[in-house]
């Protein structure tokens, strides 16, 4: 079972490494995954760099599916095999049709890298009503006890139909907010500006702007949003990453030429995938928020992007997105001990 190897700052990637990158993406939005932005490389490699990069990385590939897991040692007896990004579980670990038989064939090599112990294996993004999940069971159920560690509800909206579809799905009262807010906005002057970075430079200078809006915003004052540590240096390198292949999308609020508010995500295939929005606490009182989230749909839906996820609606200050979205999916996280060696 091979390592990857993940290149040194400045330096090309090599040929293997990229190819890797190209199947986790491709599969990432082609496996019915309820979080398919989660899924994908810089989802992860964006963790990886920020919250534990000395972490070693098994993966195992064939043409139609990819195994990644990071390794956690806690102590030479407390050792576990994780997903990348090893804190939300938004993303699987496992993907494509293939990914059962691909984690039966790396048994016999996790259990000789680790002899005589054998590590716990976590696996994130697990649908319950998927097939992944009753294949796992039935391919594994004598191998391994399987304990639910955590789950979480993803939320997300179809934009079927264009901007006139979206909002037919959301309520008359909804609408209506969202009518007045965007008059009084025009009527403010506040103006949006539409940012895909395509490179580093580029994404470094949007992200700049992002916080500064953050520090305003009660987040920022609270110092408890991404311009805190290590929040700050993951979506720094997760825009990075998008910048590369042209998926991020940034919009700024804008009032005399100052940006008063954000709204930041990526796109994986046709999906969008919400991440971070702020705006200036002194304009709490004006729907800079809705008006950002109203912005990107019709973004969005200009570049005929089929569905809008935002994340996990459990939660708090999570209730507002059930004005924006209609579709709720569970996801789960296992734990699988060993019950024999393979």
């Amino acid at each position: 079972m091979p390592f990857l190897t993940f290149p040194e700052a400045n330096s090309a990637p090599s040929p293997e490494f990229n190819g890797l990158c190209a199947l986790w993406k491709r599969l990432a939005v082609s496996s019915e995954q309820a979080d398919p932005f989660c899924c994908s490389p810089s989802w992860h490699l964006a963790y990886h760099q920020a919250f534990n990069p000395a972490r070693r990385i098994f993966f195992k590939t064939s043409p139609g599916a990819c195994l990644i897991f990071a390794e956690e040692l806690f102590s030479p007896e407390k050792i576990f095999l994780t997903p990348m990004e090893a804190s939300w579980f938004f993303g699987c670990p496992l993907l494509g049709e293939d990914a059962p038989d691909l984690l039966a064939e790396a048994l016999a090599c996790i259990a000789r890298e680790y002899a005589p112990a054998f590590p716990g294996i976590v696996l994130s993004g697990i649908r319950p009503e998927a097939g992944l999940a009753p294949e796992l069971l039935r391919r594994f159920g004598r191998v391994f006890t399987f304990y639910r560690h955590s789950y979480s509800v993803q939320c997300a909206a179809s934009l079927r139909g264009g901007l006139d579809g979206f909002l037919s799905r959301r309520s008359a009262n909804h609408r209506a907010k969202l009518r007045k807010a965007a008059r009084q906005a025009r009527e403010r002057g506040i103006s949006f500006e539409r940012r895909s970075p395509a490179s580093a430079e580029e994404a470094a200078q949007i992200y700049w702007r992002m916080l500064r809006v953050e520090k305003t915003s009660w987040k920022g004052i609270g110092q408890c949003g991404m311009a805190e540590s290590p929040a700050k240096e993951f979506y720094e390198a997760l825009i990075g990453h998008l910048a590369a292949t042209r998926e991020a999308r940034v919009i700024f609020a804008r009032h005399e030429d100052r940006d008063i508010g954000f709204i930041f995500g990526g796109m994986a295939g046709t999906i969008y995938r919400g991440q971070q929005f702020s705006y200036d606490a002194a304009w709490k009182d004006r729907s800079i928020g809705n008006l950002l989230q109203l912005e990107k749909v019709t973004w969005l839906c200009e570049e005929a992007a089929e569905r809008y996820d935002m994340g996990p609606i459990v939660g708090p200050r999570m209730s507002y997105k059930q004005h924006w979205t209609e579709k709720n999916m569970e996801i789960q996280t296992w734990l699988l001990r060993l019950n024999r060696r393979p």
